[in-house]
């Protein structure tokens, strides 16, 4: 087998940060001694999630076995899902910063199953996959993505799923919506209006909703930036953690300015002892 020097674009803080989740958590469990050492395990985990490279061929890279890798990579994989923010604090957070309105949208990840599987297919997209939701702010920074739903879900159906409208109504805000959440709730998710020959009124009022809704569509951009999400290889319950995890991630990546208040990184990793 050959190996080679690669590299990851990210920052060296990012690495640390990870690498100081883990040492408190073996701090806590009481684990003496790993194979991998509390540097060496965050770098794995941040090259299968950016490379999205098959465990296998990591593992033989850092010279550990592919179940050691799995187990390493899942383990960071859910320290990191623990600190995304959920929905409440995502819009408690747009309403802090004096947001009228968020961006909401949805996505498939793809994954790997068979024909038979078909909950998971997605009649839109012609694929397998599982279906996300995630909120935006106005500048189209990502705030909040949800747990992961088959993806013969629609789009409508999973926002109720996840009660968006309501707690929308909860903190005063409504969500741009494109044309898949049409019937949801117009008064708190406004969509475009639909068919041809339309009054020049509702073009206009399609040209504004396209102009504020337009930075949303950089919140999945943000997050398929890491390659483990071409295609999941894992069992699909993996999403909810992998994508949750990538948002926190991303969210350290971003202006401290723009992170959803109280469940980020620390601004400094905790000194944990030798």
């Amino acid at each position: 087998m050959l190996l080679y020097p690669a590299a990851l674009p990210l920052s060296t803080q990012t690495l640390k940060l990870v690498a100081g989740l883990i040492r408190t958590h073996r701090k806590t469990i009481g684990s003496r001694w790993r194979v991998l050492d509390p540097g060496d395990q965050p770098l794995l985990t941040l090259a299968y999630l950016r490379k999205g490279e098959p465990l296998g061929n990591l593992a033989a890279g850092f010279g550990i076995s592919a179940a050691t890798a799995w187990r390493r990579t899942r383990e960071t994989i859910r320290l990191l899902a623990a600190r995304a923010p959920g929905i409440r604090d995502a819009l408690q957070h747009a309403k802090r910063s004096g947001a009228a309105f968020v961006i909401l949208d949805g996505t498939l990840v793809h994954i790997d199953r068979n024909q038979i599987d078909r909950p998971f297919y997605s009649g839109k997209h012609k694929r397998h996959g599982m279906n996300l939701q995630a909120i935006a702010d106005a500048r189209g920074n990502l705030l909040w993505v949800s747990g992961a739903i088959r993806g013969a879900t629609h789009d409508t159906k999973a926002a109720r799923i996840w009660q968006i409208p309501r707690l929308l109504r909860e903190h005063g805000l409504f969500a741009l919506g494109d044309k898949g959440y049409d019937g949801l709730d117009h008064d708190l998710v406004p969509t475009p209006f639909k068919g041809r020959k339309k009054p020049e009124w509702q073009k206009e009022y399609n040209r504004l909703h396209a102009r504020l809704r337009g930075p949303g569509e950089r919140m999945f951009a943000q997050l398929k930036k890491w390659s483990i999400l071409d295609q999941l290889r894992c069992e699909p319950t993996w999403t909810t953690h992998i994508a949750k995890a990538l948002q926190v991630l991303n969210d350290y990546e971003r202006p401290s300015s723009c992170r959803v208040a109280g469940r980020n990184f620390p601004s400094r990793p905790p000194q944990i002892p030798a």
